[in-house]
C-alpha cells in the first residue's frame, strides 16, 4: 500500500510528464504558476486512495487525478478574481501578478485541459461515468460559490443553508474525487456511493473544524491569521449558531460588531470571542463537527474493500479532521 507522500510523488511525476504547451506562454505560464504555489494536492491524492482500495494499476487513475487538481486550481484562480484577493498562499494571485483577463482565460484553459485528462482514462464507458460525475460535482461547486456570494448581502442566513453551502463549495469535490477513484477501478456502484458520502461528510466536518480553527486556532499550527473570519465579518457557523441560541443582548452586540470596521483588530476579535465563549459556542460547534465525522467514517466502514487497504485513506482523513487548535 502507498503512503500519502508516495501518492503525492506519483501525482507530481505525472504532472511533469504532462506539461502545458509552451506557447502561447501568456496563457499557460499562469497555469504553471498557480500549480506551483504549494497546494497540498489532497484531492488527486484522495482519488488515488479511492482507486487503491480496489486496484493497483495507477496508470488508469492518474489522468483523472490530475483532472481533479486542474479543476480545483481553476476554481481558485477564478475565486481570487471574485474575491479581489491579492494573495494566494502568500504569493500574488494570478490576476494581481498579471491581470484579470489573464486570470479568466488561463482559468478557462485549465478547465478545458481537465476534460482532456478525463478523456485519457481509457475505456469509453469509464470515461462517460467520470465525465458525468465530474460535471455533477463541478456544477455543485459553482452553486456553492454562488450561495457564498449571496450570503454576503443577506442577514437571514440559516444554519442549514450554511451547511449546504460548504457542502457544495468544498465537500462535494472531496467526495467526487473518491467516487471517481472507485469508478476508475470499476468498483461497484454501492462502493462508489459510500466513498462519495465519506468524502462529502468528511469535507463538511473539515470546514466546520476550519471555522473553529480560524477563531480559536494556534497561528503557528493553523497556517494563517487567527480571527480573519471575524475581521472580514463572515457569517461562519459560529456566528450563525450564536444568533440562533444566544440571548438577545449578545445577538445585538454580535450584529453590531459585524457591521463595523475594526479600529483595533485584536480588540474586535476578543469581543466576538467573548460572546462565543459565554454562550459555549465552541463546544456546540465541535459537537456538530464530530457528528459529521462519525457519519463519514460509517460510510468508509461500509465499503467492501479489505481493512488493510482502507488504512491510509482512513489515517489521512482522520489527521485532517483532528488538527490541533
Amino acid at each position: 500500500m502507498h503512503t500519502l507522500p508516495q501518492f503525492l510523488d506519483l501525482i507530481d511525476r505525472y504532472a511533469a510528464e504532462n506539461p502545458f504547451p509552451a506557447s502561447p506562454h501568456e496563457l499557460y505560464e499562469p497555469c504553471d504558476y498557480i500549480l506551483a504555489l504549494g497546494g497540498k494536492r489532497l484531492r488527486p491524492a484522495l482519488l488515488l486512495m479511492g482507486f487503491e482500495l480496489f486496484s493497483d494499476d495507477f496508470a488508469k487513475a492518474l489522468p483523472a487525478a490530475w483532472a481533479v487538481e486542474l479543476f480545483h486550481n481553476f476554481t481558485l484562480m477564478h475565486d481570487d478574481i471574485m474575491d479581489a484577493a491579492p494573495l494566494r498562499r502568500g504569493k500574488p494571485t494570478v490576476h494581481t501578478k498579471w491581470n484579470t483577463t489573464t486570470g479568466i482565460l488561463s482559468g478557462d484553459v485549465m478547465l478545458i485541459r481537465a476534460y482532456l485528462q478525463l478523456a485519457k482514462t481509457g475505456d469509453p464507458g469509464v470515461v462517460l461515468e467520470l465525465v458525468n460525475t465530474f460535471n455533477r460535482v463541478a456544477t455543485e461547486v459553482c452553486e456553492g460559490q454562488q450561495m457564498d456570494v449571496n450570503f454576503e448581502t443577506r442577514s437571514d442566513v440559516s444554519i442549514s443553508e450554511y451547511i449546504r453551502m460548504i457542502e457544495l463549495k468544498t465537500a462535494v469535490l472531496l467526495g467526487g474525487a473518491l467516487e471517481m477513484g472507485a469508478l476508475c477501478a470499476r468498483a461497484s456502484k454501492s462502493d462508489a456511493e459510500h466513498l462519495y458520502q465519506f468524502g462529502r461528510l468528511a469535507g463538511i466536518a473539515f470546514q466546520i473544524q476550519d471555522d473553529l480553527l480560524d477563531t480559536y486556532g494556534d497561528p503557528a499550527k493553523f497556517g494563517k491569521q487567527v480571527g480573519g473570519d471575524i475581521l472580514q465579518n463572515k457569517k461562519t457557523l459560529l456566528v450563525l449558531k450564536t444568533l440562533e441560541i444566544a440571548p438577545e443582548a449578545d445577538c445585538l452586540e454580535l450584529q453590531r460588531l459585524m457591521q463595523t470596521d475594526a479600529g483595533d483588530p485584536q480588540e474586535k476579535i476578543a469581543a466576538v470571542r467573548a460572546i462565543f465563549d459565554r454562550n459555549q459556542i465552541p463546544a456546540l460547534i465541535a459537537t456538530d463537527q464530530q457528528r459529521f465525522q462519525y457519519q463519514a467514517f460509517e460510510h468508509l466502514a461500509a465499503v467492501t474493500a479489505p481493512a488493510g487497504r482502507k488504512e491510509i485513506l482512513q489515517k489521512t482523513v482522520a489527521e485532517l479532521l483532528e488538527r490541533e487548535r
